[in-house]
């Protein structure tokens, strides 16, 4: 068991000395997802592994977050100064890095849960060794490999005046259920060890996130090398993702709960969301120009065009940045309480934020509460607020100050005591987010270490097997989650959806993972259960591949994340898709209506040749204008150009930086087939910048006097790609 004070050391190499001294040089080391891995432990422990052969290391975790250095000479032109300058000072995962290059040693094997979208696509050994699981099983699947070590970086208490506890911070997601299995397998006579990192950048969250230091073996703490945490840049949002997101905050109900995913997508939901509650006038003009309340009958009953009045509460996996904008825009604002009687009285109306003797009347008419009124009832009146703090019950009565109250709710005298004396003003305690863990821009991170008390408090880090389904755990049982999550709205992403309601959301047919299920399942599936909840899966409507145009709405595939038989609501570019309880040919026609028009007729020919939609159908008219320009069109609607930027909450690249981007993704569309390929070689070797026009671009990205053959023709691979862009500072879709 841990001591009463854990183990504290300064060096890396001697907690790992510690480690082994512990459990021997077989380790099975569980790590964080994202941004909780406690890096200079992991390093020395990685490196001593290399060094000593006899060390077998096998490390269990997920999404191990690497900067980015992109593949061409150009991309590494292009990202070199980028990475430098967000990611210079923050040491690299050596093991992801190795893994990455195909260079760890024999005795090193690293499985993952959740690959970083597209990462190992092309890895033979972690497509091998990858674990598939559901997030809400992974704390199973881990103590099923047998892991013997945890290690996790934390934030520590003492500086935030809570000396001998540290904060979970990131990554309470998975620890607060681990960290009592490993105790009891150490009971059972396996040798473990649990490992805090100290970290001083890490945001000190508290509620279910702080916990005491006493409950690790081993604390490293090292403030001179404390490194700041790891970026995730924010992505561009282009015209369609703006307008799936668009789509998306139509469905929100006000009073309701949103989960939201990483990426573009769910930036551009945040960014509408904003629009509808801050300007909604511009928001409904966008509403109307595409009729969507006609069009999409959906949006009237299940969401709303009106700004939040009653707010939203967040419950997702991930606390993406997005939930902080929606704090700060005062659409989060929705609080919960951890008592289902309390918070199904509040659905209902029957008690408000203000306290009131009618609120004591009712928690009694509803036995919540005694009356005379018992020492129970009094420590939970005063932490809900609404009894004051000072207010105490001794000897079968209410102290207040000097004054000795009597607990009789029946007695009018005592009424008017209790209210004059004891009554708060308004309920405290409640929580406005629950997560389970958060990646995201380091402007984010200061956010969240610079929020004041009273809003980080509303904001509860917890385990993931809390958040993302409804059995009874220890922080709340089904009752109290179905209370707290009216209305929920369940918003991620998919990369394909086929004809038959089936989503494609983490791999490919071929076998090869792109991602990984993560918590999507957990989530469709809880969306079916929970009443007046929905599952909204959002997907481009087509994608780029080999130079051409390609449908994400397909008529089948070979492998899917999410069965046609959880099938909910569908959004794309243009509009949505309620496929619930829908027979078979309405859902092939519904999909097919929000697909691009260059592949409609070629859908529903597959499926009148299957038999599911009748041969007499004909494509509607207004059907059949689902093209990029009716997006732009749509967008333009609100009136003000910059209603839709494609980086509404920030952006780590330099205008020059965008500009080049957007010069070197249309190189790279540009030569995605081998004709291309040529035709653009043959172009980019005439070009030449005699009158300078593009110095700073080529000096940004060290092509100003280049030497030898292949520099020379990435310089002129550049200005042909500038000359066919734009030269002047772009904010358009960003990838590279």
């Amino acid at each position: 068991m841990a001591a009463d004070a854990p183990l504290r050391l300064s060096d890396t190499h001697a907690c790992v000395d510690a480690v082994i001294e512990r459990v021997g040089k077989n380790i099975t080391l569980g790590l964080p997802l994202g941004l909780g891995k406690p890096v200079r432990f992991v390093n020395a422990l990685y490196q001593r592994a290399k060094d000593d052969p006899t060390i077998n290391l096998h490390i269990v975790t997920a999404l191990s977050l690497l900067a980015p250095l992109g593949g061409s000479s150009l991309e590494k032109r292009f990202m070199g100064p980028f990475t430098e300058r967000l990611y210079g000072r923050i040491p690299e995962l050596a093991y992801a890095r190795d893994v990455s290059a195909n260079r760890s040693p024999d005795n090193v094997k690293v499985s993952e849960f959740f690959f970083k979208a597209g990462s190992y696509l092309n890895n033979t050994e972690q497509q091998r060794n990858y674990v598939c699981t559901n997030y809400t099983h992974a704390v199973r699947d881990l103590m099923a490999l047998g892991v013997n070590v945890v290690g996790q970086m934390v934030s520590p208490g003492a500086e935030h005046g809570q000396p001998g506890q540290v904060s979970l911070s990131s990554n309470p997601d998975l620890s607060l259920d681990l960290l009592p299995m490993m105790r009891q397998r150490e009971a059972e006579g396996t040798p473990v060890a649990v490992v805090a990192e100290l970290n001083g950048h890490m945001p000190f969250m508290g509620q279910h996130a702080a916990i005491a230091d006493q409950r690790f073996d081993i604390v490293l703490e090292h403030r001179a090398s404390d490194y700041p945490l790891f970026s995730a840049p924010q992505m561009a949002i282009s015209p369609e993702d703006h307008l799936i997101g668009f789509y998306a905050s139509a469905l929100l109900k006000d009073g309701g709960t949103l989960q939201v995913g990483i990426g573009s997508l769910g930036a551009a939901l945040v960014h509408s969301t904003i629009l509808r509650h801050r300007h909604n006038a511009s928001w409904k003009a966008v509403f109307n120009r595409l009729n969507v309340a006609e069009n999409f009958p959906l949006v009237t009953t299940e969401g709303g065009a009106e700004p939040f009045s009653k707010g939203l509460y967040g419950c997702s996996e991930m606390m993406v940045d997005g939930f902080y904008y929606l704090l700060e825009a005062g659409v989060l604002t929705r609080e919960v309480y951890d008592h289902a009687g309390l918070q199904e009285l509040i659905n209902r109306g029957e008690i408000t934020q203000g306290v009131t003797l009618d609120t004591l009347d009712v928690l009694h008419r509803e036995k919540l509460i005694d009356s005379p009124l018992r020492a129970r009832d009094v420590r939970w009146l005063s932490r809900l607020g609404i009894f004051k703090t000072n207010v105490e019950f001794k000897g079968g009565r209410l102290r207040v100050g000097e004054q000795s109250l009597d607990t009789d709710l029946a007695n009018d005298e005592s009424r008017e005591a209790i209210r004059v004396l004891a009554l708060g003003d308004r309920l405290t305690g409640g929580i406005v987010m629950h997560g389970g863990f958060y990646v995201g821009p380091e402007k984010f991170y200061q956010a969240l270490r610079e929020l004041p008390a009273k809003d980080r408090d509303r904001i509860c880090m917890t385990s993931v097997n809390y958040i993302n389904h409804l059995y009874d755990h220890e922080f709340g049982n089904q009752r109290l989650k179905a209370a707290q999550r009216v209305h929920s709205r369940f918003i991620n992403s998919a990369m394909m959806y086929t004809l038959n309601g089936a989503a494609v959301s983490d791999g490919l047919d071929d076998g090869r993972v792109v991602s990984g299920v993560g918590g999507q399942y957990n989530f469709v599936a809880m969306a079916h259960e929970l009443p007046g909840a929905r599952s909204i899966l959002t997907l481009r409507s087509r994608r780029v591949s080999g130079g051409k145009a390609v449908s994400n709405i397909v008529f089948n595939y070979g492998h899917c994340t999410i069965p046609r038989h959880l099938r909910d609501i569908v959004i794309t570019e243009y509009g949505i898709a309620d496929l619930r309880g829908q027979p078979d040919e309405q859902v092939y026609l519904r999909l097919i209506r929000i697909a691009d028009s260059r592949f409609q007729p070629e859908l529903l020919e597959q499926a009148k040749k299957a038999g599911k939609v009748s041969r007499d159908f004909k494509l509607p008219a207004h059907w059949c204008n689902n093209t990029p320009e009716a997006v732009r069109e749509a967008l333009a609607a609100a009136g003000d150009s910059d209603a839709f930027p494609a980086f509404p909450f920030g952006c780590d690249f330099t205008d020059e930086e965008l500009t080049l981007g957007k010069a070197l993704k249309a190189l790279k569309a540009a030569t995605a087939t081998r004709r291309g390929k040529l035709s653009t070689l043959w172009q980019a070797l005439r070009e030449k910048d005699e009158e300078g026009r593009y110095a700073s671009f080529l000096e940004r990205m060290g092509l100003t006097r280049p030497g030898g053959l292949k520099a020379k023709l990435d310089q002129r691979l550049v200005i042909h790609g500038l000359r066919k862009t734009d030269t002047q500072p772009d904010t358009g879709n960003q990838e590279t």
